[in-house]
């Protein structure tokens, strides 16, 4: 029970500076801290497998997809246009509005608890779970391409729009 609460801090301490961090680069370290302390929380779920891919997928693919981004598109602050006070304020009336119509909603939801049979079946292993998802009558084996193609072109698109175009000299 400790290590979830230790777990649980951590997440939470580095989900919050991955929004308050000004330097991007720290942001996404502190991101990648937040999902290994996401997976600690499956280990101790008793889903390894979930946990493995979780590091994989988010920790490995999308923090380094996001550096590249953030390294190729070369944000400078001068570049950048400062925001009226008024926009400012605007978005922080919107972000309060969201916030408070979310939490009403969490609120005034009911929990659906469905009854829950026990079929005796080990749910938690890798070949059921591949069965489950890439079944050819009900499988997600399709979809799984569809996002495969999707990352690629979103990692052509993010090499095309950080390209520098070359100046003529005449």
């Amino acid at each position: 029970m400790t290590l979830f609460y230790i777990l649980s801090a951590i997440t939470l301490a580095t989900a919050f500076l991955t929004i308050i961090s000004k330097n991007p680069i720290h942001s996404a370290i502190y991101l990648v801290i937040c999902f290994f302390t996401i997976g600690g929380h499956y280990v101790l779920f008793n889903a390894q497998f979930l946990a493995i891919v979780h590091i994989i997928v988010y920790a490995g693919a999308i923090v380094v997809l996001f550096l590249f981004t953030i390294m190729l598109m070369n944000l400078n602050r001068e570049n950048e246009t400062q925001k009226k006070g008024l926009v400012k304020v605007a978005a922080a009336i919107s972000a309060c509005l969201v916030g408070l119509v979310l939490f009403a909603s969490f609120v005034k939801s009911q929990p659906f608890v469905p009854e829950y049979y026990v079929t005796g079946e080990d749910f938690q292993s890798v070949k059921k779970l591949g069965k489950v998802l890439l079944d050819e009558k009900e499988g997600f084996a399709v979809p799984f391409e569809f996002a495969s193609i999707l990352l690629l072109v979103a990692m052509i698109g993010a090499v095309l729009l950080s390209k520098k175009e070359k100046q003529a000299n005449g």
